[in-house]
C-alpha cells in the first residue's frame, strides 16, 4: 500500500511540475497556445512608392511631404563601443531631424542619456519611453545600434505616403516559430501611433514584463514583437518598388562579397537595394567610407531626377 500511494504522490507530483512548465511556456515561446487565433496576423509589405506615384502627387502636396516627414533616432549604445559611437555621432546620425544617444552608463566622451541600465530589454523600454515624451511634433522613430549606418533620406522616402498615426512597425522581418519581428541589427522603425500603443502596454506586467525569467530570456526584438502584438501592432517588411528588402543586417562589404559568390555576372544587382536603409556590422572607418560614397561622391553628368528632396537638418555639415 504504502508503495503503492507513493507512486501515486510521484505521479502527481509529476503532473503538477508538467503542467507549470507548459504555463511558463505558453506565456513566453512563441507560438504557443497564448496566441489566439483573432491575433494570427498575415504581413503584408511595405513598399516605398513608385515614381508614378509621386508624379500624381501635386507640387504642393510633395513640398507638404517632403517637410512633414521628420524622424527621431533611437541610437543605443554602450561606453565599451566608444569608437562606433563616435562615428554614428560624426556620420549619418546628423541627418535625423532629432537624435538620442542613450547609454547604460554615464560616459564624460559624449553627451548622451544615461539610463543607467545593464539590462539590454530594460534600457531599450527606458529608451522608447523617454524618445516618445520628447520627440515633440516629430511622428517617425528609428531605433539603431552603434553599428548601424543609416541612410535617413531613403527612410523618409519609405515612409512618404504613409500615415504615422496608422500603427507601422517595419524593418527586416524575421520569424521564430509562429512569431514574426523586426531584426534590431537591421534597423527598427515605429510610427507615432505604435509608439503610443507600446509605451501603454509597457505598464501591462502581465502583457509587457520589463523582467522576465533568465531561464526563457528572448533578445530585445523578439520582446519588442510580443509586447507590441498585445496591441494589434505586427511587424512588416520594407521593401523597394521592386520588393527588394532595404534594411540589411550586414555590412555593405559583406554583401557584396556574397554577391560576388553567388551572382559573380551581376554583382550589383544581387547585392541590395537602390534605396537601401540600413548596413549593419559597420566599422567606424567603414562609416566614413559609407558617408563620402552616399554624400560626397558626384559621378559627373548623372541625374537621377527625383522629384522631391529631403534636407539634412540645420547644422548638418554632411552635404
Amino acid at each position: 500500500m504504502f508503495s503503492e500511494g507513493s507512486s501515486f504522490l510521484k505521479g502527481m507530483l509529476m503532473g503538477g511540475i508538467f503542467c507549470l512548465v507548459l504555463s511558463l511556456l505558453a506565456s513566453v515561446i512563441p507560438g504557443t497556445d497564448f496566441m489566439t487565433e483573432e491575433d494570427h496576423h498575415h504581413h503584408h509589405h511595405v513598399k516605398a512608392p513608385s515614381k508614378e506615384e509621386l508624379r500624381s502627387l501635386s507640387d504642393t502636396e510633395m513640398q507638404k511631404l517632403s517637410k512633414q516627414i521628420e524622424v527621431y533616432c533611437v541610437i543605443m549604445v554602450q561606453p565599451k563601443l566608444l569608437t562606433h559611437w563616435a562615428a554614428a555621432l560624426d556620420t549619418w546620425s546628423k541627418h535625423c531631424d532629432k537624435s538620442g544617444v542613450y547609454t547604460s552608463e554615464n560616459s564624460k566622451a559624449f553627451d548622451a542619456i544615461d539610463l543607467n541600465e545593464k539590462d539590454n530589454w530594460t534600457r531599450l523600454r527606458k529608451a522608447l519611453k523617454h524618445a516618445f515624451d520628447n520627440a515633440g511634433d516629430l511622428r517617425w522613430f528609428f531605433v539603431a545600434q552603434p553599428t548601424t549606418f543609416a541612410i535617413i533620406e531613403n527612410l523618409k522616402y519609405l515612409l512618404l505616403t504613409k500615415d504615422p498615426s496608422e500603427p507601422f512597425y517595419l524593418g527586416k522581418l524575421m520569424k521564430s516559430g509562429e512569431l514574426e519581428y523586426v531584426a534590431y541589427d537591421g534597423g527598427i522603425v515605429l510610427s507615432y501611433e505604435a509608439l503610443k500603443r507600446l509605451v501603454h502596454v509597457f505598464e501591462d506586467k502581465d502583457k509587457c514584463p520589463e523582467h522576465v525569467g533568465a531561464l526563457w530570456r528572448l533578445n530585445e526584438d523578439k520582446q519588442l514583437a510580443m509586447c507590441l502584438k498585445y496591441t494589434g501592432v505586427f511587424a512588416e517588411n520594407g521593401e523597394d518598388i521592386h520588393g527588394k528588402g532595404v534594411f540589411n543586417s550586414q555590412s555593405i562589404y559583406t554583401l557584396i562579397k556574397d554577391s560576388m559568390n553567388n551572382n559573380p555576372t551581376n554583382v550589383l544587382e544581387g547585392c541590395c537595394s537602390d534605396m537601401a536603409v540600413t548596413f549593419n556590422g559597420m566599422s567606424p572607418n567603414q562609416m566614413q567610407v559609407m558617408m563620402f560614397g552616399v554624400y560626397r561622391l558626384r559621378p559627373f553628368g548623372h541625374d537621377f531626377h527625383d522629384v522631391l528632396a529631403f534636407y539634412p537638418p540645420e547644422g548638418s555639415d554632411n552635404d
